[in-house]
């Protein structure tokens, strides 16, 4: 007799085929209002951590980056701008309407980008093709984060680098005031804004269940990155992470 296999889906254990269900379920219920989800629960600042990102992410004209997880697109549109005509951007996201949006949002600003509707634990990318990776705020919901992590290390040409933004451990004197606006305050705000507050409340607990930032360092290092570092911000709200492939 086989066991299933267990992991987390926010607080709850789960079989590891229902978390993909149930995540997927998440995003197709806030995808139309996911932006403007985004701007009210951070004030606007996760513009400004994106714009961070890409301003270390070394992409410039020519590069090839693929955005794993990329939702509605906005890094995918920021590197399409810096990439120009001669290089390539890829948006990527394993929820099809997470995806449409996306790529909507994009012929809406005028760029016609590849897109592709695939699991990042299994990218239809050849070996060493991509100059970046990027994920941004979707590492967590991934069942086995250390085989995404290898994939996105495998697509990198010797030299490309891995970014992860995400979410991360805060500073521990704010931990009760955030701890407060993310299990009373965001809920209520999803149910007002998306008539979902269970979603968002997956979401909060999902970020709890996240490794930290030196934890998630060394799951970086681990699958074969090197010189991997992070940057706080907003106190340890969110982080970025990044590695390189030699």
């Amino acid at each position: 007799m086989t066991q299933d296999h267990t992991t987390h889906f926010g607080y709850e254990t789960v079989a590891e085929q229902e978390k993909a269900r149930r995540v997927a379920d998440v995003f197709d219920s806030v995808a139309s209002r996911y932006d403007l989800m985004n701007d009210l629960m951070s004030g606007g600042m996760h513009r400004l951590w994106k714009a961070f990102t890409i301003q270390r992410s070394g992409v410039r004209e020519g590069s090839r980056v693929l955005d794993v997880a990329g939702g509605t697109g906005d890094l995918s549109l920021a590197f399409a701008k810096r990439v120009g005509k001669s290089g390539q951007v890829w948006l990527t996201d394993i929820n099809n309407a997470m995806l449409a949006r996306g790529r909507d949002r994009l012929l809406d600003k005028g760029y016609l980008l590849p897109t592709a509707q695939c699991d990042a634990e299994k990218l239809p990318f050849p070996d060493d093709w991509f100059d970046c990776v990027t994920v941004a705020f979707g590492l967590r919901n991934m069942t086995h984060k250390e085989s995404a992590l290898a994939e996105m290390y495998r697509v990198l040409r010797p030299g490309g680098r891995l970014l992860v933004l995400e979410f991360s451990q805060v500073w521990k004197p704010l931990a009760p005031v955030y701890d407060f606006y993310s299990f009373q305050v965001i809920p209520r705000i999803g149910k007002l804004v998306t008539n979902d507050s269970d979603s968002y409340r997956y979401l909060s607990e999902s970020i709890r269940m996240h490794p930290s930032q030196e934890e998630l360092k060394g799951m970086m290092s681990s699958v074969g990155f090197e010189k991997v570092e992070y940057f706080n911000m907003a106190l340890g709200v969110v982080a970025l992470h990044r590695g390189f492939k030699f």
